[in-house]
């Protein structure tokens, strides 16, 4: 059994592990947690004790495959949560990470097993993010960046790089969602910023929202 904390961490390191492929910094650790690095350490040593987590000096933090595992179960949860509040409760994209949070960390396997059940065994949340199965297993989605695409070319809305509440507030405002068509209209060589077309409503968009959202074609 893992506290609410370690868990956090697990899952952090998870996601860090996602984006660099190789040993995480206690400071990167720190950042993403927004802790300091002597906490991040006192942690660690904890997590190695429990056979989750490998520490090599200059090389950082590696997750074992039960602390993978582990962390992949957590964000199953959470994933889960969000299926659950958009579908059946009604909230918005931009309202369930905080209460997702909470709910991750609820430890009973035949309450998850069931909402997976009950829900029809989704295979992304409201971000287009996979769900993990109940072994750890993600499955692969063929997805690119919007900003990759050239001049007349379109894909399908599957997901967000950022799933902040005001990014996804302001998708939200430009009627921008998954499952919608999404054309390059237009790009602008001197800021990469686009026009695009979104079921055929046209509006412009900058780089860095561009590359926050993932189309697959």
């Amino acid at each position: 059994m893992f506290t609410l904390s370690e868990e956090n961490y697990l899952k952090a390191i998870f996601h860090l592990e996602a984006v660099s492929g190789k040993g995480i910094s206690t400071n990167a650790i720190a950042r993403k947690l927004d802790t300091k690095a002597s906490s991040v350490t006192d942690m660690i040593k904890k997590l190695a004790d429990k056979d989750v987590l490998v520490y090599k000096k200059y090389q950082g933090v590696t997750l074992t495959d039960l602390g993978r595992k582990t962390a992949a179960n957590v964000i199953r949860k959470h994933r889960l949560w969000e299926v659950f509040l958009v579908d059946k409760l009604n909230f918005s994209w931009d309202e369930v990470h905080d209460v997702a949070e909470q709910l991750e960390h609820i430890k009973s396997p035949k309450l998850i097993n069931e909402l997976d059940a009950f829900l029809g065994f989704p295979k992304t949340d409201p971000h287009g993010d996979p769900i993990p199965d109940k072994e750890g297993n993600f499955h692969n989605i063929e997805k690119r960046l919007l900003a990759t695409l050239k001049e007349g070319e379109f894909g399908i809305c599957v997901g967000v790089n950022d799933s902040s509440t005001e990014f996804l507030q302001y998708l939200s405002k430009h009627e921008i969602s998954l499952g919608q068509k999404i054309q390059v209209v237009q790009i602008e060589p001197f800021d990469g910023s686009l026009k695009i077309a979104v079921e055929g409503k046209q509006i412009s968009i900058s780089n860095k929202i561009s590359n926050n959202i993932y189309l697959q074609s």
